[in-house]
């Protein structure tokens, strides 16, 4: 910047200064007292610098000298007009500054603000106790802004390869943490999160699946699970024909049900992916429902009640009918053998069968399978599923 450096340190320093003010340039100014003191200004005006909706030119102090010296004063001056010239005055900035949490602090606020939504107590218990016995020991006393990814990773490594599953949840809260740090502007960029994950060792994750009766052996399955008619059992035929999950079986309410449009209507409230599930229904999935309806007792909101009033079936009735089969599949598992048959036996495209298991879409391409049409191409398919459990011969 032209007219900038015109005070030399000589001249700063000397002792034969008059009172008055020196100027260095770029705003940049050395005052110095009647009684000989000397500090720094820098005067500027921009955008930073608007006083009831009107440009003013203002003086920010930047120090005295010589505990300020000259290049560090020019190197303050530098960094207020980048401030005014962005619209932040450079007083607001040095508050904020002196206001910038901890993450200690930050965490406790994020917290704070999100844990209304969070409607799993033991979820927001262990959101909190996770970063207060990993994050807080290294993390909690630092400002947000001096958070790197070298921290990160320090508070990752110990558990990363030990605990994957605990560190990859602490890895989400700390990038949430500092996410919500820099949308205050208490940080300048959020964390370089990526960089961290390439640092961590790879760790060879275990995928858990549910013990899965093989699709073919359901039909000789099923004659034996209607033998003996009890609610448990309704309820697990209703969870295979429908290929729904368990508690979505056993939480259904009446109010959900058309029976005559051969629907029922699953509230978000009570899906995985927290949207709402309309589940059509073959032939032999309301026969089921109906025969529910014949069990029904005055009062009762539930459709496979348990055995105290106003109470559905307990989260262990429907594997109990499994053990009394003695199995090592689980109710979960005919959603696995369902997606199989699917897979192996149907022309059907995959999305159809994601979108019949309530599963996520992301792709809005795909995701657009859940619109228009899709219910009855998903009534054709969910009556097929449940023409070959029972036996019979493809159309």
């Amino acid at each position: 910047m032209a007219g900038l450096n015109k005070l030399t340190d000589k001249l700063v320093s000397s002792s034969r200064l008059e009172p008055g003010s020196y100027q260095d340039g770029g705003g940049l100014f050395l005052k110095v007292s009647p009684k000989g003191t000397r500090s720094w200004v820098v005067r500027l005006q921009g955008p930073g610098t608007i006083v009831d909706g009107k440009t003013v030119r203002k003086d920010f102090g930047l120090g005295p000298y010589p505990s300020v010296s000259l290049q560090q004063a020019r190197e303050k001056a530098a960094e207020y007009r980048a401030l005014v010239a962005d619209g932040v005055n450079p007083r607001h900035a040095r508050n904020r500054a002196l206001e910038e949490p901890t993450f200690a602090d930050a965490a406790k606020s994020v917290y704070d603000e999100n844990k209304g939504e969070w409607k799993n107590a033991k979820h927001r218990a262990q959101w909190w106790s996770t970063l207060e016995t990993y994050a807080f020991p290294t993390l909690g006393a630092m400002k947000v802004s001096a958070i790197d990814t070298d921290h990160v990773y320090e508070v990752l490594l110990p558990i990363w390869t030990a605990k994957p599953e605990t560190a990859r949840r602490l890895r989400q809260r700390i990038v949430m943490v500092l996410d919500w740090s820099h949308a205050k502007r208490y940080r300048e960029q959020p964390l370089y999160i990526a960089a961290v994950n390439r640092a961590l060792p790879k760790v060879k994750r275990k995928v858990r699946h549910h013990p899965a009766m093989p699709y073919s052996e359901i039909a000789d399955f099923l004659p034996k699970l209607r033998a003996t008619e009890t609610m448990a059992r309704l309820a697990l035929e209703a969870a295979i024909l429908t290929a729904t999950r368990s508690n979505e079986v056993r939480m259904a309410e009446w109010k959900e049900l058309d029976l005559d449009k051969g629907l029922w209507a699953i509230p978000a409230s009570r899906m995985k992916a927290g949207q709402p599930h309309v589940v059509p229904l073959s032939a032999q999935a309301v026969r089921v429902f109906k025969r529910a309806v014949e069990l029904k007792t005055m009062g009762q909101q539930y459709v496979f009640a348990g055995a105290r009033h106003g109470k559905p079936l307990s989260d262990m009735a429907l594997v109990k009918v499994m053990r009394d089969f003695e199995l090592e599949a689980v109710p979960h598992g005919f959603r696995s053998s369902f997606r199989d048959w699917v897979s192996e036996e149907t022309d059907y495209v995959g999305d159809l069968a994601e979108a019949a298991l309530a599963h996520t879409i992301k792709n809005k391409t795909d995701a657009a399978y859940r619109r228009g049409k899709l219910l009855e191409k998903r009534r054709t398919l969910m009556q097929e599923w449940a023409d070959y459990c029972e036996g019979l011969p493809a159309d």
